[in-house]
């Protein structure tokens, strides 16, 4: 049997958090479960987790403020956010603060399951590592690293992912639909303005070669030129 992976989930709604926990657990998953944040952060920091599932609005400390504090001390760790319908305007909030990716509830376990594979990157093809020449940079898809001189600029998995993406289609336009449905799922005006939000981090991650710009091309897409 393959190694199990280490979930801390955190969600306060009892019969929720049951449901998950158990699909998970059927699944080969090992789940640790917090009732709020404060709760969340000290299994964090005792289990060594694989990835963080953090419900949006809990007691104590909410989850984009355990994300934060998380992102201080580890940059690597994945972490999905739950969120109801009606906090997904927040979400961007929380992406600034270091989330990876989010599910509104309902949501089906199938699709949680495949969201946290692919934060984890754990199929075969992407254990290969791929270094991409971006300007003076070098760029590790599958460590989700950019190298510059001597100095490592760690990403996130969307990050990376949208960073490739850019990479495949070097100097020529990616088209915004096309990048939306491929990473988000879907191109509605909310993943729009998330992934606004990866475009300018990256921009700021490679600002130390003047010469790399992420364009953006009203009505199409972006365009890295380098």
């Amino acid at each position: 049997m393959s190694e199990k992976i280490k979930i801390v989930l955190a969600e306060d709604e009892p019969s929720l958090a049951q449901i998950i926990q158990e699909s998970l657990e059927t699944r080969n998953f090992d789940v640790f479960l917090a009732n709020n944040g404060n709760e969340a952060y000290e299994l964090y920091k005792e289990k060594n987790p694989d990835i963080l599932v953090l419900d949006v609005m809990m007691p104590f400390k909410d989850g984009f403020t355990l994300a934060k504090e998380v992102r201080e001390e580890n940059k690597k760790i994945p972490i999905i956010f739950l969120t109801a319908k009606s906090q997904t305007k927040d979400v961007l909030e929380g992406f600034k603060h270091g989330g990876n990716d989010y599910l509104k509830k309902p949501f089906s376990m199938e699709e949680l399951i495949v969201r946290i594979h692919s934060l984890l990157q754990r199929t075969p093809q992407k254990q290969e590592h791929t270094k991409i020449k971006i300007g003076k940079y070098s760029f590790n898809h599958t460590r989700q690293l950019l190298l510059f001189e001597e100095e490592e600029i760690i990403l996130t998995n969307r990050e990376s992912e949208l960073l490739f993406v850019l990479t495949q289609n070097k100097n020529t336009i990616s088209e915004k639909t096309y990048i939306l449905n491929k990473l988000w799922g879907n191109d509605d005006f909310f993943n729009a303005r998330s992934m606004d939000v990866f475009i300018t981090k990256l921009r700021k991650k490679l600002k130390l070669d003047e010469n790399i710009q992420i364009m953006n091309i009203r009505g199409y897409g972006y365009k890295l030129i380098c």
